[in-house]
């Protein structure tokens, strides 16, 4: 590479779980490939949770805390990530994590004179387009990292950046950056997004934030060229930056089957891997459908019901990672008057069905064999997971950019087919039923979404070992050196 391994990296992720898993596991890819020392920087209650995920690994990422206090943002005591705000007030917090400006600063500073030179780079989310500015008082360049794929990323961006859908007479509208065969529908977009008109609370955060990280030295997008050729061409284009695709960065159980779970979480299982291991080995191949809606999300009361219906009317065994519905503490106790009367009992008498309190074992459900397809909430590292193991999805899209991830895995992928669309839907079982026999059904579309899951489950698997997504990280690192190198030319020269 041209390049000695004293360089450092200092890396700064939003402050959301969904957020910092992939950078923690990027900046290891980083430092695997290049033995560059990398830093994570956040608040620190996000520390302690990155440290409890690399406990019992041989992580050598440094993690370093900034100074962060949520209650003088009039937000309550030890908010450091959105686990347990209501969107209401996420907003509110997004807009509290510009105060990090000063603390990330003055470490930049600090590594500066301890090293005496600056960092190679830093690398912030999509939402910190404040570092841009950060990073060139320090001396150094930032990149923004998008840990969702590029379609995802792109829609995102577009979406809040041009607010096409304001002022239109229908609910279908074109997108700048995507082909006009790629027609978005309102529903697809987020009641905030739906909402905004470039003045309101939420413009005023993503508009300026993501429109800065576009002055970024480049981006480093969580996909791979293989798989989202055409949406990475796309979001080259629109951005009109050097975009590298690094990923998909996933766990190491995925590709390595004696690597369990629960180092990459961090969280505890509401039931014991064995036990659902156990109970997978009980099913028939193929024929188990998993439901999680991510650690963010639950459905409404009423939608919990037509689900139940139609999970138990489908006769199809099945694992449900149940949380309290909308409008109860998401961490408070699941409540049986929640579900159809008697329904507990009737799936367990007939071993059909697992209800798993809070969290489940995901890696280990979707790379068992039983597992047949996946009823998710689209967030990009689930899609990833899945996919990964060839395991078609049912999509039900709730928040960010996970319809646009739904659209992309039904119209471009032919990976899925979508349930219903965030909380206030109504949900009937018998629409359930229908589409989860669709999706198991493997001899009509149901084998054609399974073969192309397949498919693109094989180019995962390879493009996610380690020498592959070495390669792009070497243009990256290259990429920075000669820019670096090029830039002191002249101050060389004159000396």
């Amino acid at each position: 590479m041209g390049c000695s391994d004293d360089e450092h990296i200092v890396m700064l992720p939003m402050l959301a779980h969904g957020h910092l898993i992939p950078f923690l596991a990027l900046a290891n890819q980083i430092q695997q490939t290049t033995g560059f020392t990398v830093t994570i920087a956040n608040t620190p209650l996000n520390i302690n949770y990155l440290r409890s995920t690399t406990a019992n690994s041989e992580s050598k990422i440094r993690l370093v805390e900034l100074p962060f206090c949520s209650t003088d943002h009039g937000l309550p005591p030890n908010t450091e990530n959105t686990e347990n705000l209501s969107l209401d007030r996420i907003i509110d917090f997004f807009d509290a994590t510009k105060s990090l400006k000063t603390p990330f600063f003055n470490l930049l500073v600090d590594i500066t004179q301890k090293q005496g030179k600056p960092p190679l780079c830093v690398i912030t989310d999509i939402f910190c387009g404040w570092a841009v500015d950060v990073a060139k008082s320090a001396g150094t360049v930032n990149v923004t990292f998008t840990t969702g794929g590029a379609y995802g990323t792109l829609a995102y961006m577009s979406l809040w950046l041009n607010l096409p859908h304001r002022n239109l007479d229908c609910d279908e509208f074109n997108l700048a950056g995507f082909p006009d065969r790629c027609r978005f529908h309102i529903t697809q977009l987020h009641r905030f997004l739906r909402m905004a008109d470039g003045t309101d609370s939420w413009s005023r955060f993503f508009q300026p934030q993501i429109s800065e990280s576009l002055q970024s030295y480049g981006m480093l997008c969580n996909t791979d060229e293989q798989v989202e050729s055409q949406a990475l061409e796309w979001l080259r284009k629109f951005v009109k930056i050097p975009v590298w695709s690094v990923g998909p960065l996933l766990p190491p159980s995925l590709l390595n089957k004696s690597i369990t779970s629960k180092q990459h979480s961090g969280k505890v299982p509401g039931l014991s891997t064995k036990k659902c291991l156990e109970w997978l080995d009980l099913q028939e191949p193929d024929t188990v459908l998993y439901i999680s809606f991510g650690s963010q999300n639950t459905i409404s009361a009423s939608q919990m019901i037509g689900l139940a219906v139609g999970l138990e009317e489908s006769k199809i065994p099945f694992i449900w990672v149940t949380r309290p519905p909308i409008g109860f503490d998401l961490k408070g106790r699941f409540r049986s008057e929640w579900l159809p009367e008697g329904y507990e009992e009737r799936i367990a008498a007939v071993k059909k069905g697992l209800l798993v309190k809070n969290w489940a074992p995901q890696l280990d459900i979707l790379s068992h064999e039983s597992t047949g397809a996946f009823l998710s909430h689209c967030g990009w590292n689930s899609v990833m997971e899945s996919l990964s193991q060839g395991v078609p999805i049912i999509g039900w899209p709730m928040a960010a950019e996970q319809g646009y991830n739904s659209k992309m895995l039904v119209e471009e992928m032919g990976v899925a087919v979508e349930l219903t669309r965030g909380v206030q839907t109504s949900v009937e079982g018998k629409d359930v039923k229908k589409v989860i026999e669709l999706i198991m059904d493997r001899r009509g579309k149901g084998r054609e979404m399974k073969e192309n899951a397949a498919k693109i489950g094989q180019q995962i698997r390879a493009s996610a070992l380690v020498e592959e997504q070495g390669k792009s990280l070497n243009d990256f690192v290259t990429s920075l050196i000669n820019t670096r190198q090029q830039q002191s030319l002249p101050s060389s020269n004159h000396s």
